[in-house]
């Protein structure tokens, strides 16, 4: 962990003010938003997809228009305008440095399809960097099968990545005849010698990238996917024996790109710098060599400020994108004037700093479990157990009593209860009165100490539990799967009631079967937070009013990495796009509906038809043995085939 997380931010003491500023410094939105996200003076969460230079939308107007479409939560809102200015961010960025330092080569980014697949997220992105000759970046055949047919324009970049096959080999070279700069990257030396030959039996020349296997190494979580230990590229020796394999073959000439990758999601500018330092070196020497390499490909790792925190820490970058693009343009410039080649045009493949602000998810409370709530409201006489007098006397007098000291006590008799209940010496109401006893004197304790300059750590971790567990509508696995598998943090926060002061903390849980479908790590300035600030569960005259989370920077590789655990599927989700004739400033542009129970089931090899004939199989059964009437049985078959049709998550109003 970075020094930059060394403490945890204590939450905002009860007697200081409490307004938007506070609320904004609570939630980091301000930091870790980028512009994009923001609260505005009715405590209400606002999306501003051109930032400064456009509209501002609230999600709860959108949330307020799903509704009324009759959409159910999970929602996934994408602000198709965030990546559009992304696009231009990036590519206007990278213009800037180019001119700063003299560099002689233009910048060609491209999208890496892997990061978010979706059609229009694809099609946005291109439609968007076409006035910077925007390109894509694809790792498989059904990427490269999707890429060439997006990829539209004359002269369109598309770089190969990944293990080719001679299919895949055979469509690139058919890109290649169709007018795009289809160049295929070298993961190995076989594969160079697989790409030369296909070419020459389909008779189109390929044009051919090398990856470097650099020794620089990138920083964060994906550390190991680069250095020398890197599942793809090739070694120095590799590398002169691919040149020569090109001479050989009198193909110096399709030696069009020299790449590298350090990873994902890389933290800290440094590590860039080595990296971009020595893959120049090896550009100016194999041009040197007689290679006339066109593109210098730095690969993907510009990172996204998750936390705010602006640090080297996993989820955050300790550098600004002007401040990336600079190291990258200088550097590159630096070797090459002093190697005397010309500059390279640069390629990179920023996936998840273009896509992850874009798309938000929403989801629903239902409900909270509170280990201190009171369910049963116990009455204590003059005969109770001496486990539970002794209880008493530590509540009863907590005040006068040292504070640490009295929780200890308080623990010990919890854990002599527990000991005697099990050895079958101690009754169920008396063992429900101790631990119910103990939870008040711990709230007690925790209360007394909040807002002390010194806390002990053992209180901290009571505060931790003593937290709520707030029951959310949706699936980790599915919507939110690199925070199980990885830790990846993510910015939470409710997006409207942020008028009030945040009373509870509490961690979420999913409503999945499975114990491992929480949230229990979330982002701060300073450290990882172990609770998320949250409101009361309010009780309108209906039931509970409805209450909204939002779940930011969803946009990069969430969507393609969900799974399918307990079949829920994929969430509503629709398309906003800002609009200054519409009286609300935006427009939902399309609606793709989440998956189906049916579909869900269709996924593992359940047929419906053949699910609605053993269902009325059994029903008829049961109706000739007079289990069921006619008129129950055709009522219970009807509620299973149209429940075969509806949203897979949870119907919490229906």
């Amino acid at each position: 962990m970075s020094d930059f997380h060394s403490a945890e931010t204590p939450p905002p003491a009860a007697s200081a003010p409490w307004d938007i500023p506070a609320a904004r410094t609570l939630y980091n939105i301000d930091r870790w938003g980028a512009g994009y996200f923001d609260i505005n003076a009715a405590g209400n969460v606002i999306a501003t997809p051109l930032r400064e230079k456009g509209a501002a939308v609230e999600i709860a107007d959108i949330i307020e228009e799903a509704r009324g479409r009759n959409l159910k939560f999970p929602l996934l809102i994408r602000f198709q305008d965030i990546l559009r200015d992304r696009v231009a961010h990036l590519n206007l960025a990278f213009r800037s440095s180019i001119v700063e330092f003299a560099y002689k080569g233009n910048y060609r980014g491209v999208f890496p399809i892997k990061v978010n697949q979706l059609r229009e997220v694809v099609e946005e992105i291109l439609d968007a960097g076409k006035a910077f000759n925007f390109g894509l970046e694809v790792g498989s055949k059904p990427e490269l099968y999707a890429g060439m047919a997006l990829q539209d324009q004359p002269g369109g970049l598309i770089i190969c990545n990944g293990y080719k096959d001679a299919a895949f080999v055979k469509l690139a070279l058919q890109g290649i005849k169709l007018g795009k700069k289809v160049i295929m990257v070298v993961e190995k030396l076989e594969e160079l010698r697989h790409i030369i030959s296909v070419s020459k039996v389909i008779g189109i020349e390929p044009m051919i990238g090398i990856r470097a296997r650099l020794l620089s190494k990138g920083a964060g979580k994906w550390a190991e996917s680069g250095g020398e230990n890197a599942k793809f590229g090739l070694s120095t020796a590799e590398l002169l024996a691919a040149a020569e394999i090109l001479r050989a073959k009198k193909l110096t000439h399709s030696f069009k790109l020299l790449h590298f990758h350090i990873g994902s999601q890389v933290p800290d500018i440094l590590t860039v710098k080595k990296a971009v330092q020595e893959a120049s070196r090896f550009y100016a020497k194999l041009h040197k060599m007689g290679f006339p390499i066109e593109f210098l490909d730095v690969g993907g790792g510009l990172g996204v400020d998750y936390d705010g925190s602006r640090s080297a820490f996993d989820s955050s970058t300790n550098y600004t994108l002007q401040e990336y693009t600079n190291d990258i343009v200088y550097y590159i410039a630096d070797v090459c004037n002093a190697e005397g080649v010309p500059h390279p045009d640069i390629v990179s493949e920023s996936g998840r700093a273009l896509v992850a602000h874009h798309s938000v998810l929403v989801v629903e409370v239902f409900g909270s479990i509170d280990k201190a709530r009171q369910e049963i409201e116990f009455q204590y006489g003059p005969d109770e157990h001496r486990l539970v007098k002794e209880m008493l006397e530590i509540r009863e007098n907590l005040e006068k009593l040292n504070k640490l000291e009295a929780f200890h006590d308080a623990l010990e008799r919890k854990e002599d209860a527990h000991q005697m209940f099990t050895l079958g010496v101690l009754e169920l109401p008396e063992k429900a009165k101790i631990e119910t006893l103990y939870w008040d004197i711990s709230k007690a304790v925790v209360a007394i100490f909040h807002g002390q300059p010194y806390i002990p750590d053992e209180i901290r971790k009571l505060e931790d539990s003593l937290s709520e567990q707030y029951l959310c509508n949706f699936s980790v696995f599915q919507s939110l799967l690199d925070h199980w598998a990885l830790g990846q943090l993510f910015p939470i926060m409710p997006v409207h009631r942020l008028l009030e002061r945040p009373t509870r903390e509490g961690t979420l849980v999913d409503i999945t079967c499975d114990s491992d479908g929480c949230i229990n790590k979330f982002v701060d300035l300073r450290d990882v937070r172990d609770t998320l600030p949250l409101h009361e569960l309010r009780q309108g005259t209906s039931g509970q009013e409805p209450y909204y989370l939002g779940f930011f920077l969803m946009g990069a590789y969430q969507d393609i990495m969900g799974d399918l655990h307990n079949l829920f599927g994929r969430v509503n989700e629709v398309h906003v796009f800002l609009e200054p004739d519409e009286p609300c400033g935006y427009y939902i542009e399309e609606v793709i509906e989440g998956n189906t129970i049916s579909q869900c089931l269709t996924s593992v090899q359940y047929d419906e038809g053949e699910l609605k004939r053993q269902m009325k199989a059994q029903v008829d059964a049961a109706i000739r043995s007079d289990k069921l009437k006619p008129t129950e049985g055709m009522r219970l078959l009807d509620d299973y085939e149209r429940g075969l049709k509806e949203y897979t998550y949870l119907n919490i109003h229906p």
